[in-house]
């Protein structure tokens, strides 16, 4: 059940909701905020966005129209007053500790409180390496993928969807069961289920995120839609209660961390009252913007979203979904073979770091750094999805290399196990206990099977004694773009 602010007379304090936690995405702790009501009249003095100096140096500006509440300033200053005689103080409430929130919240602090908020920048000239790098990445793994039968592409695509709904969890320190999400995958994609792994409610909404943000890659990113994913993310467990899911947020939001008394604030989302306007501002520019440099868009869409924070819980989820529909848009195709959650869950810290820097109000609406940030990270999830894809040719090759092998079951199980790793993925290579573990057989069976798959050219052995290892002779099978 999503919680809802209680109603306020105007004029009265009202409760609204914060979030708590270490993630610049999601959040993961709940709290409690008494936010100070708008001041009636002119008891205070208005902190107008955009005062100070705004630097825009870069040579592309987005053409979105005027700024989001063009007729009034936008920004924290429309909720927060600067001091009058006795100035409302907002307070941060964490049952049964009190401590004054005032600091956190005023002044200009983040991008969107810019006065031409969201007319992002960019520097064309420094994104041309980047850029090409990227562009370079994709054409490589669009060559590799001609290679793969339907067959193999699907094999690949549910390696890589597995990785993706296990990492964009994980970076908002979420944890899903690799199984799970596999089987999740199988069944969205028709495919056999892995043995003794089953579906949870928490894979397949995400899972279900996953696929239809590519899926239906042709439709119009819709308010409705965006709800739907999010609420998705968040099935109805004893976990997720008190997260307001499948509707806009209703009060103020931000990202924190450190112990109570002492916390420090990453980032806060735009103002509630201004949340579905700026969506929609949002949904105009993706649904119209054809036309921008496909890696360019996609950069901006994830971190217009995120900067805006629409929901209660799970923006890092939706946007980094977004991401993955701009792709597809680009790419043309719904199976296109890489995805990006994987490579910022392997670089969680420049992603928060990233985020941080484009987020802030010093560099006004410049987001070159992130986008160039972006662009090196498109390049490097290429580069990951090649290796699962040369995994998947060469567990294929191999197998036409064995077709008239003489093998028997539990041979076969330990060498797809090996196959699917990919090389080196088999922390310290195959040992005849590790044999006997997966394939439940005695050690003196388990060496006897390695040493008949050495013979028939399956396995080649390594090291000696008790620190003899098996592994599979890679370099006849992998196959290079």
């Amino acid at each position: 059940m999503g919680l809802k602010g209680p109603k306020h007379s105007q004029g009265a304090p009202k409760s609204v909701e914060t979030s708590v936690g270490k993630s610049l995405g999601d959040s993961t702790q709940r709290a409690k905020l008494i936010e100070p009501s708008k001041a009636q009249g002119s008891s205070g003095v208005k902190m107008y966005p955009g005062e100070g100096e705004v630097r825009t140096s870069a040579s592309v500006t987005m053409d979105v129209g005027g700024p989001v509440g063009a007729d009034e300033p936008t920004g924290l200053a429309e909720d927060f007053l600067a001091p009058s005689p006795q100035p409302d103080i907002a307070v941060m409430r964490i049952d049964p500790i009190f401590r004054s929130g005032y600091d956190l919240n005023m002044g200009s602090k983040w991008i969107w409180q810019q006065i031409d908020w969201p007319k992002f920048s960019w520097d064309k000239g420094a994104l041309v390496v980047p850029l090409a790098k990227a562009e370079g990445a994709q054409g490589r793994l669009r060559m590799l993928s001609q290679i793969l039968s339907p067959a193999m592409t699907q094999e690949a695509l549910a390696e890589i969807l597995k990785v993706e709904g296990v990492s964009t969890s994980a970076i908002e320190g979420k944890y899903l069961d690799p199984g799970s999400v596999a089987a999740s995958v199988a069944r969205h994609l028709g495919l056999p289920a892995p043995e003794g792994a089953s579906v949870s409610r928490d894979s397949e909404g995400v899972i279900s995120v996953l696929m239809d943000a590519t899926a239906r890659f042709q439709e119009p990113l819709t308010e409705a839609r965006l709800c739907g994913w999010q609420k998705s993310m968040f099935p109805e467990s004893k976990d997720q209660k008190g997260i307001l899911v499948g509707a806009l947020r209703e009060w103020w939001v931000g990202v924190l961390s450190g112990t109570i008394g002492r916390e420090r604030v990453h980032f806060e989302g735009v103002p509630a009252h201004t949340v579905k306007e700026n969506l929609q501002r949002f949904l105009d520019w993706f649904n119209a913007s054809a036309e921008e440099p496909a890696l360019v868009r996609a950069g901006i869409a994830h971190l217009w979203l995120v900067t805006i924070h629409p929901f209660d819980d799970g923006n890092g989820r939706v946007s980094r979904a977004v991401t993955d529909l701009a792709i597809a848009q680009m790419e043309r195709r719904p199976d296109y073979l890489f995805r990006m959650s994987g490579r910022i869950e392997a670089v969680k810290g420049d992603y928060y770091a990233a985020l941080i820097e484009a987020q802030g109000f010093g560099k006004g609406l410049d987001i070159t750094p992130w986008l160039v940030w972006f662009s090196n990270q498109v390049a490097e999830a290429c580069s990951s999805s090649e290796k699962i894809i040369q995994r998947t040719l060469a567990k294929a090759t191999f197998w036409v290399h064995h077709s008239e092998t003489d093998l028997n079951p539990h041979q076969r199980k330990a060498l797809n196990r090996l196959l699917d790793a990919g090389p080196g993925g088999f922390a310290g290579g195959l040992t005849a206990k590790k044999y006997a573990g997966l394939t439940h057989v005695s050690i003196p069976t388990a060496t006897r099977h390695l040493a008949e798959l050495v013979v028939l050219g399956c396995l080649i052995q390594s090291g000696g004694g008790r620190s003899t290892s098996y592994d599979i002779p890679w370099e006849q099978f992998i196959i290079q773009p």
